[in-house]
């Protein structure tokens, strides 16, 4: 992704989080009871609703899309046949994308500070909601709020903090977050976010000057891990209340397969380093089938492992030919991050 924007940008964005570190707990959103300490929740600044969440953005073919560079990082997510990307490019901008696949309703949640995407689903409790950015930040991550109830959600917590819905769980989607170049490679059908959005903002320019290469950060955090540069991009699993991490950087350029055990759960790791990205699935079927996977080289994306059966499995964890063709991989809990986010989120967490 490309850092650069002018100076008066630039000044613009890190004033408004300099205000919201001198009025920490000065707004009146924090108030109630939250399932985080209140003292660490932090204004950003723009206040609810000051960074303007997407609802049904207009799509485009990749053809389209001159505001991106291959090298730009974007969440891609499929669903049945469609594949739709959603680059970093707009979601430094916007932080959340509120859209819709055939009747499948999800947000892409994206927080800039701690470098972190995910896909929620949002039909909390069988009714559809969307979410927008509250402006608050806890271990400088986005706080989402639902505009069915009100209710504050912690991103990288993937919980509900505050409000009717507090306690609740947020179920996601599988994503896979790559460079652009990789996904048009694999998907180049894609549809992609339109920089036509309704909004005027300098979709080509970082709002956050060298932020992203820095070791610094705009506010506190609870935990300050130096395991690992602060702002090294790792991809983190959640298994039962235990959290690991890999590093994307200790992929082979290939695609290489790391077959794994945590906290009792056997996983199927599948990276590269040059395609800047990670997967993590499952490895036991529901038939109680426990797989073991190896990278298949110079595969043709995105089919990138196959098992010891002779099924081949792309970068979904569908397998796409062999006598369990159909078949798909479990996804666990896992997304990318900033280390320093899984650090201050996770203590402790393994690092692989």
């Amino acid at each position: 992704m490309r850092v650069q924007g002018s100076a008066a940008l630039i000044t613009i964005m890190l004033s408004l989080a300099l205000v919201g570190c001198e009025n920490s707990t000065g707004t009146d959103q924090v108030t109630g009871d939250w399932l985080i300490p209140i003292d660490q929740i932090f204004d950003g600044g723009p206040g609810r609703d000051g960074i303007p969440a997407l609802t049904n953005p207009e799509l485009i073919g990749a053809a389209g899309a001159a505001y991106l560079e291959d090298a730009d990082l974007v969440i891609g997510l499929k669903i049945g046949n469609e594949a739709r990307a959603y680059p970093h490019a707009i979601l430094d901008w916007h932080e959340i994308i509120n859209d819709d696949v055939n009747g499948t309703q999800f947000s892409i949640t994206y927080c800039p500070l701690t470098g972190s995407g995910i896909a929620w689903n949002r039909v909390i409790n069988g009714t559809p909601t969307t979410f927008g950015v509250s402006g608050l930040l806890y271990n400088t991550n986005l706080i989402a709020f639902d505009r069915l109830t009100n209710s504050n959600w912690s991103q990288m917590k993937l919980q509900c903090v505050n409000g009717p819905l507090s306690g609740t769980s947020i179920s996601t989607y599988q994503i896979v977050e790559t460079t652009w170049e990789t996904w048009k490679e694999m998907y180049p059908q894609t549809k992609v976010v339109s920089s036509n959005t309704g909004h005027s903002r300098p979709y080509g320019q970082y709002p956050y000057g060298d932020y992203q290469t820095s070791g610094s950060l705009l506010f506190p955090i609870s935990n300050d891990d130096t395991r690992l540069p602060r702002k090294e991009r790792v991809h983190g699993v959640i298994v039962r209340e235990r959290t690991k991490v890999f590093r994307i950087n200790s992929f082979a350029d290939d695609i290489d397969v790391v077959n794994d055990l945590f906290n009792d759960v056997a996983l199927v790791v599948a990276g590269s380093r040059a395609k800047n990205l990670v997967v993590v699935y499952e490895r036991k079927l529901d038939d109680g089938t426990l797989l073991s996977f190896t990278p298949i080289q110079n595969a043709s994306l995105p089919v990138v492992m196959t098992d010891t059966e002779g099924t081949r499995w792309d970068i979904f964890g569908r397998a796409v030919s062999g006598q369990r063709v159909g078949t798909e991989l479990k996804p666990v809990r896992s997304y990318v991050a900033y280390w320093f986010a899984w650090g201050a989120f996770f203590p402790g967490a393994e690092i692989y």
